[in-house]
């Protein structure tokens, strides 16, 4: 591996102008494939292989249409000061804005609430549905300014007016905002790190370049494929942070290797060989868990994890060609003024000053060497304090009642909470299959009314029939919220009392709607987290063994890992579910924690935390097989990696951080947990936990039995085979290999 990935380096160094005409070639084609692709029809979320998924899938076979109706707005009307909205001059104001409402091209109908019975019983609330032509996605600008104006003037009567529903919702793709803060901090990272700003700016360029392949060509499939907008937002989010470090560990090895004194060529080659190894191993690690989440059968899921892996690849491949080359292009600016006049020294044949060989890297490990129990002890309880909140995680799908008070549509969700009963807001529908009853109607009627004595059930809608007459169709009003737990409850005491009301009304049911669904989604993604797990930890363990060839550092790693994610989910507990220091991320309301959170923080935690993995432990290997003690070698790695890992870390942490900003829930949850995972992860695990278990191991870390290590295959990550006896500082090759 190590000994390709150096022609490769030296290749690109070489063939500096090629290999960028090829990437500005690559840039312009997706570039211009995306710009000119039609518009994405967003595909609607599904779930295989649940309950509420296949009621619905049965609806749509059953009542051909009706799951094709386009976008719906819900105004919500309250009247002031007790009064009723049934009162004459409050009803007029009622009527003449349901009038404007449906004054629209694309409005297709409105309902009447006084003729439909959609006036709570206190006769404070009435509300109306507006059904478009065309979905949210179709919606017009014209049609979304004619609904906000139609409810600005209905407020102008005194009514308290309020909008929910899809075409409420903000269409928009991702904002830039957390892009650009992401860059900025890292820009101050990177310059602060390399102390020059043509370094700093190396990264950030070829960084920016594969974000920009990446989203180019996502939009381009996201027609075809029917591709979210939170696959772009994911891949611009792990695209942009692992693009930075991966080319930070190339030119962070190139300076070190130029301050040995060789030339840049040389330098860009034993940077691409010995770096590049662990950009390639630390990129098929975040691969692999981010495929991975294509075994839980959720569409959603496999698309964020196929696109973020999609942008990882980019950038693994741009860090292993494109910087090289630009590394051509400016082989001295991209060093430090003391290295820039060693070389001069060198040239007049003076001699450099002497390097410190002791950093904060260094005297760190030294400190943690000393007392590995304490320091390992701290660590791990630490972590396990962060994790006790993960016990109480409660998973679902917020709705409306997350978002903010400030917009409309948390205010219609709570002024028909109020209006109508918290289980307003969340029914349930219940579809009758009745096509081999001797009665349909009968059958139906026999499930309707068996469902309404259930207790917990407000009430229940007439049913409706298809054209056929054998399915049936109604909704079922909890008492309750549609996050609470006494729904969930109602959900599964309905479907466990199914074998009785199936007897006696000779026709089957099934429960779905949102509120079904998200409790549905949920107890799926529990089940699947376990196998998740031990696939892609499994996986990964293999290939740090290979890398490593060690049978404790692939379990460590993996134990890190699992401290470190349960931490980060334990903190995302205690500010989204809990609400502490909820605020201070603007999030007004705190309830379950989204049902595809833990499993994907999982996924892009595991990988990430395992780039810290082979960048640190890389060097520690790389220093040991090369002849140095256990201790020395922890220590020789820190010098090394431990300025640039927290250089990568905080690059990481200020990226994810960026996006807890975004209005969309599950990106806000997604940034905050990412930003304290990789926080938790780099600091304490890889920082802390890391030495103090190497120190403790001692010769023991790097054992492996000699029959597996004849069958493992050989990487040569540490660039064993890149030694010279001409290079300068050439360590004496393979001292300890026998020993491992």
């Amino acid at each position: 591996m190590a000994a390709f990935l150096y022609r490769m380096g030296r290749l690109a160094f070489r063939r500096r102008w090629t290999v960028a005409l090829v990437w500005a070639a690559v840039l312009a084609a997706v570039g211009l494939a995306g710009m000119t692709a039609p518009e994405a029809e967003e595909e609607p979320f599904s779930m295989p292989g649940i309950e509420s998924q296949e009621a619905f899938d049965l609806m749509e076979e059953r009542f051909p249409g009706a799951a094709a109706d386009g976008a719906t707005a819900r105004v919500v009307f309250v009247s002031p000061n007790g009064e009723k909205v049934t009162a004459t001059e409050n009803k007029e104001a009622v009527e003449a804005a349901i009038a404007e409402l449906g004054d629209g091209t694309q409005v297709a109908s409105t309902v009447d609430p006084y003729e439909s019975g959609a006036v709570s019983e206190d006769g404070s609330t009435a509300y109306t549905t507006v059904t478009y032509k065309v979905d949210a996605a179709g919606l017009t600008d014209a049609s979304r300014s004619r609904l906000e104006e139609s409810l600005e003037h209905a407020r102008d009567s005194g009514l308290t007016v309020e909008a929910g529903g899809d075409a409420m919702e903000d269409m928009g793709g991702p904002s830039g905002t957390a892009e650009a803060i992401g860059v900025s901090v890292a820009a101050v990272v990177l310059l602060i790190t390399f102390g020059s700003l043509a370094a700093a700016g190396l990264p950030l360029l070829t960084a920016l370049i594969g974000v920009g392949i990446s989203l180019f060509a996502i939009t381009a499939l996201a027609g075809p494929l029917g591709l979210a907008d939170t696959t772009s937002t994911v891949a611009i989010m792990l695209g942009l942070a692992v693009g930075i470090d991966y080319a930070l560990f190339i030119v962070s090895r190139y300076r070190e290797e130029r301050a040995k004194g060789r030339t840049a060529q040389e330098a860009v080659a034993l940077a691409t060989g010995t770096a590049g190894s662990a950009v390639v191993f630390a990129g098929l690690t975040v691969v692999i868990a981010l495929v991975g989440l294509s075994v839980v059968g959720i569409p959603m899921l496999t698309e964020m994890g196929l696109g973020a892996a999609g942008a990882v690849v980019v950038g693994v491949l741009i860090a292993l060609t494109l910087v090289p080359a630009f590394l051509g292009f400016w082989p001295n600016a991209i060093l430090t003024r003391k290295d820039r006049k060693d070389r001069k020294d060198r040239r007049a044949g003076g001699t450099p000053r002497e390097r410190r060989k002791v950093n904060g890297g260094a005297r760190w490990a030294s400190f943690v060497l000393r007392r590995p129990l304490p320091v390992l002890l701290a660590a791990v309880a630490g972590l396990g304090a962060l994790a006790l909140p993960m016990t109480d995680l409660q998973l679902g799908m917020p709705g409306d009642e997350a978002k903010s008070t400030e917009t409309t549509q948390r205010r219609a969700y709570d002024a028909l909470a109020e209006g109508f009963g918290p289980g307003f807001n969340g029914p349930l529908t219940v579809v009758v299959d009745a096509k081999d009853a001797d009665d349909p109607k009968a059958a139906a009627e026999t499930v309707s009314e068996r469902i309404g004595g259930t207790e917990g059930v407000v009430s229940v809608s007439p049913a409706q029939f298809n054209e056929s007459g054998d399915t049936a169709v109604f909704s079922v009003v909890p008492t309750t919220a549609p996050t609470g737990q006494e729904t969930k409850d109602l959900v599964n005491t309905i479907r466990g009392d199914r074998p009785g009301i199936e007897s006696e009304a000779g026709a089957t049911f099934e429960v779905t709607g949102t509120t079904a669904m998200n409790i549905d989604v949920s107890e799926k993604v529990q089940s699947a987290l376990v196998p998740y797990l031990l696939v892609v930890v499994g996986l990964a363990v293999i290939l740090l063994l290979v890398v490593f060839r060690s049978i404790l550092i692939p379990l460590k790693a993996a134990a890190g890992f699992l401290l470190s994610v349960l931490a980060s989910l334990g903190a995302v507990v205690v500010v989204f579910q809990q609400g502490h220091g909820a605020d201070l991320l603007g999030v007004e309301t705190t309830g379950p924690i989204m049902s595809l959170m833990p499993i994907f923080l999982v996924g892009i935690v595991f990988g990430l935390a395992m780039d810290y993995e082979v960048f640190l432990v890389s060097r520690m290997r790389e220093a040991y097989v090369h002849g140095e003690r256990p201790a020395q070698a922890v220590t020789s790695g820190f010098r090394h990696s431990a300025r640039v890992v927290v250089a990568a870390a905080l690059i990481m942490i200020a990226v994810f951080s960026g996006f807890i900003g975004d209005s969309d829930a599950m990106i806000k949850m997604i940034g905050f947990g990412l930003a304290s995972a990789v926080l938790l992860d780099a600091f304490v695990v890889r920082m802390a936990i890391v030495p103090a278990v190497l120190a403790l191991l001692g010769e023991r870390a790097w054992w492996l039995p000699k029959w597996l290590d004849r069958i493992l295959p050989r990487v040569d990550v540490e660039g064993e085979a890149l030694t010279r006896p001409t290079d300068p500082e050439a360590e004496p090759a393979e001292k300890n290999l026998a020993r491992t």
